[in-house]
């Protein structure tokens, strides 16, 4: 009889039957790596077939990922760091101009080491980015029956194909040197409007405008808190 380093109950196979670990685990090596590797980007359930999903039927796929089943598409959370990781390396290494968020003053003004603090972490200020969009999503979409933390998780997803999208037009302009960055944060901006609007009602044009000012007052929050709370510190400086 084996006992299972996870649970402690025995068993007889190479799997344990109360929850599901295996008797001996694999050794770390480059199969393992490589195996790793093809389901991050497996198409059937890792990140390519995820962002395929969101870019064809973004509002099903997400519905279906909160009501139905959870295994198919990457966690939207780990989603949204993967792509501002790639967005961020990208512009390392083409220099592109990086229009998705931008903000000039004093180069000693707290509001600017704010606004700095978000160009370098756009992970995570995505993530609360997304918290005062969401605010105002369900303000403006409160007789549908999502909650607010349901409504974080579609905007993870749909701000993390957004920050794909500014990626691919980051790399055109750096390799052309044409600047694309406004035309590709409207290409952004039209996605989110889209993606969130369909989730909701797809067959109803008022979804798709509820959409609009939802993400337009979101930012303009974030926009005005972020001001605000540098301007309060270096008051109190």
């Amino acid at each position: 009889m084996n006992v299972c380093k996870k649970c402690d109950s025995e068993f007889e196979s190479n799997y344990c039957p109360n929850c599901g670990h295996p008797q001996v685990i694999e050794r770390i090596n480059g199969r393992y790596i490589l195996s790793e590797i093809a389901s991050v980007l497996n198409f059937q359930k890792g990140i390519l077939y995820t962002i395929k999903e969101l870019l064809i039927r973004p509002g099903q796929s997400i519905r279906t990922f909160i009501s139905e089943d959870r295994n198919r598409l990457v966690k939207p959370i780990m989603f949204i760091l993967i792509t501002s990781l790639i967005y961020t390396i990208l512009l390392s290494i083409f220099h592109f101009e990086d229009g998705y968020l931008s903000y000039s003053g004093d180069k000693e003004s707290t509001t600017l080491k704010i606004f700095k603090w978000v160009q370098g972490n756009y992970g995570y200020s995505n993530i609360v980015m997304s918290i005062f969009i969401g605010l105002w999503l369900k303000i403006l979409f409160r007789k549908y029956p999502f909650n607010f933390f349901e409504i974080i998780i579609l905007l993870c997803f749909v701000m993390g194909v957004g920050m794909l999208i500014y990626s691919a037009f980051g790399i055109v302009q750096g390799l052309t040197h044409i600047n694309l960055m406004q035309f590709g944060a409207f290409v952004g901006f039209v996605y989110t409007t889209y993606a969130v609007g369909q989730f909701f009602e797809k067959r109803k044009l008022l979804s798709y405008v509820k959409a609009f000012f939802a993400y337009i007052l979101g930012m303009l929050t974030f926009t005005f808190i972020a001001v605000g709370a540098g301007i309060l510190i270096d008051l109190i400086k």
